[in-house]
């Protein structure tokens, strides 16, 4: 049997039994999934604090180039662990997760600053309910990518990090393929995966009224951190952090 079919099987068989209210352990796995633009460096506070709480975490460089890509590359990170797994994503990375955590090893979803489809949407459609207060900040490529545009990057993206760290990160984007905007959702894991959400209150990108909508939606457990920007993970490590092991705990 092909793994596309066992996590298919997993997703129908929770959907018809239920979701369990808890693993047999509590999660040790953690795996961080970042979002469109950035790479996975940015979760260098959150995994130092999960580390030293005892829990083993992975961080996905998932390409941004398609969404089944970028699922498959959490996939097969999801693969390498022992025992129940905790997904995080930010961001775009709030779709990925959603898509790959009907996983069976998937024990809980956390959503930071992120975007929480349902089955039958994509991010195009998230923006169209919920639009970006940064929406126009999106620079087209010549082969179909797009870029966040580097005079609107700080005050869009990462209000709240230093000067010198959002120069670095604006130079240093992940370009992101158009073609995901319209990528469509097949399978919604936080229909039958304990949830959780972290809200940015001066979020710039996402915007913190769609991440309060989409995780009620979602019947998640939500944080708030009120002066955050859309980079809460990394502007604070501690709060993203403590929601994470909480996560794991149950």
């Amino acid at each position: 049997m092909s793994l596309k079919s066992l996590y298919l099987g997993a997703a129908a068989l929770a959907v018809v039994f239920g979701a369990p209210s808890a693993f047999a352990q509590p999660a040790q796995n953690v795996i961080l999934v970042h979002g469109a633009l950035v790479d996975g460096s940015g979760w260098r506070g959150v995994y130092e604090r999960l580390v030293a709480n005892g829990l083993k975490v992975t961080v996905v460089q998932e390409p941004n180039t398609s969404l089944a890509e970028d699922v498959q590359a959490v996939h097969r990170a999801i693969e390498q662990q022992d025992g129940p797994v905790v997904l995080v994503g930010h961001s775009y990375g709030g779709q990925i997760i959603t898509e790959a955590g009907v996983d069976p090893k998937v024990s809980a979803l956390v959503y930071v600053a992120a975007i929480v489809p349902d089955a039958g949407e994509g991010v195009g459609d998230v923006f169209e309910k919920w639009p970006s207060p940064t929406a126009d900040a999106f620079k087209p490529t010549s082969d179909g990518f797009l870029l966040f545009d580097p005079a609107k990057f700080r005050a869009g993206f990462a209000a709240d990090l230093s000067r010198s760290e959002t120069d670095f990160m604006t130079n240093s984007q992940v370009p992101v393929s158009a073609k995901i905007l319209g990528t469509k959702t097949q399978h919604a894991a936080w229909k039958t995966k304990p949830s959780y959400g972290i809200v940015a209150g001066l979020d710039m990108a996402v915007g913190a009224e769609a991440e309060r909508s989409m995780y009620k939606r979602a019947s998640a457990k939500v944080t708030e951190v009120p002066g955050a920007s859309h980079a809460v993970y990394i502007s604070h490590p501690r709060e993203v952090a403590d929601v994470i092991a909480e996560a794991a705990s149950k």
